[in-house]
């Protein structure tokens, strides 16, 4: 079945799991390497674990512009197959990669001038802003495998090829882990490497991915016509890129911002919070992820179908994926409250960490249910060009509420309240998402 029978005529249940199952393997795949690699460098030396957490925020920044672009380019590729028009599909494809390398430029040159005044600023002790310097300047310099292979990602998704996505990811992934330890411990007569090591793994990784990518679309998707030779650069198409991925950009880069906010927040308390919220952050990616990876492919079956015009499979995919995201985020949510402790002792939590994680992780997982409904509905906004009212939302879900509440419930109740400050404003943003799509259901699909 091609690309255009199979956006049309296979059953949405059956068409959102084919398209769903290998994007969130690899996403679930990508979260174990982020735990992995983590434990490879703090096994190294705290310096270097140091040196990599400073890093992290120039690592989000580049993946939230390659996220970003890469959905505004997943959504018109799909509505332009959806519309039949095979050169404007091709033309997207192109862009993307196009508009994939300038970004990598940004990325080196801001890298290769600017890391080590970034590293300065945010510690005192020379050794580790020297790590992190490095770390960041071999990460931005070869950063085009990122760029490119997430674009390569999200074309597939667009063509309803989502399968190819997992084995690139998982492929790059799996490098990166066996390349860790070798770099950064010398292991098998290399060089003993360092944190060095540990940002050669991750963009040989990345690059290796990349390869893999262009070999299968140039096998797979032979009817995109990917010639650089016909790339014909078009404002108008980067244009509408953007209209999407732009505020798919910001919604991207909001995570490390209410990041850095809730440290701030959770400073006055104890330095022991803020691990306690870091170990949330990455217990809870096991969570968020397979309802993120569903997300992925209903942008592109949404986008399809509306450039189609078919709007009762519209309907159908918001439905199913909506049942879908409760009963994973639901799952989510029951195993935090009955296992809190079970999880934090996965990093060796001490006494005092697990008196304090145990009510966080259950206060906060509260919140689980009302997130996945927003996280759906964002998709479908962002797939029918209602780019801002999805940035809209994801602001108040993890900045415009959640900080100044969590302040408010910290000052007020202390440790215990401030947690419900996900809660609440996860609630809150889940209304004004519903009302959103009640909004576009009754205009923009009706009208198909």
């Amino acid at each position: 079945m091609n690309v255009n029978d199979k956006m049309r005529e296979m059953p949405m249940k059956r068409l959102l799991v084919s398209m769903s199952l290998p994007i969130m393997l690899s996403m679930l795949i990508q979260a174990c390497y982020n735990i992995v690699d983590s434990m490879f460098v703090a096994r190294y030396s705290e310096a270097a674990l140091a040196a990599v957490s400073l890093s992290f925020p120039v690592q989000t920044l580049m993946i939230a512009v390659s996220v970003g672009t890469a959905a505004g380019v997943n959504a018109l590729l799909s509505r332009r197959l959806g519309e039949k028009k095979a050169e404007q599909a091709s033309q997207t494809a192109l862009h993307g990669l196009f508009l994939a390398l300038c970004s990598w430029i940004v990325f080196a040159a801001g890298g290769l001038f600017l890391a080590d005044i970034f590293a300065r600023a945010f510690t005192s002790s020379p050794d580790i802003a020297g790590q992190a310097a490095v770390y960041i300047r071999i990460c931005t310099i070869f950063s085009f495998g990122v760029f490119v292979q997430i674009v390569m990602e999200r074309i597939m998704q667009a063509t309803g090829q989502a399968v190819y996505n997992m084995i690139m990811q998982g492929t790059g992934a799996l490098i990166n882990i066996v390349l860790d330890p070798i770099l950064i411990f010398g292991w098998f007569g290399c060089p003993q490497l360092g944190i060095a090591g540990a940002a050669i793994a991750t963009v040989t990784g990345q690059i290796l991915a990349m390869v893999l990518g262009w070999v299968l679309i140039q096998r797979r998707l032979s009817f995109l016509q990917l010639d650089v030779r016909r790339f014909r650069f078009s404002s108008v198409i980067c244009r509408d890129i953007y209209a999407v991925g732009f505020p798919a950009i910001i919604m991207s880069s909001i995570s490390s911002i209410m990041t850095l906010g809730m440290n701030w927040i959770l400073m006055p308390f104890s330095e022991l919070t803020i691990s306690v919220f870091s170990i949330y952050s990455k217990l809870q990616q096991f969570v968020f992820m397979p309802v993120m990876g569903m997300n992925s492919a209903l942008i592109a079956i949404i986008g399809y179908n509306y450039g189609a015009a078919l709007k009762e499979r519209i309907v159908q995919a918001v439905r199913y994926s909506l049942i879908a995201a409760i009963g994973l985020m639901g799952l989510g949510m029951a195993v935090f409250l009955v296992f809190p402790q079970a999880l934090l002792q996965l990093f060796s939590a001490s006494e005092q960490m697990l008196q304090l994680g145990i009510p966080a992780l259950r206060t906060i997982s509260l919140s689980f249910v009302f997130a996945g409904i927003s996280i759906v509905l964002c998709s479908v906004f962002q797939a029918m060009n209602e780019g801002m009212l999805s940035l809209w939302v994801s602001l108040g879900r993890q900045l415009v509420l959640v900080l100044p509440l969590a302040v408010l419930l910290g000052r007020t109740g202390g440790l215990d309240s401030l947690w419900w400050a996900f809660v609440i404003a996860e609630g809150l943003c889940m209304i004004l998402a519903i009302r959103g799509y009640h909004r576009l259901k009754t205009t923009k699909i009706a009208a198909l």
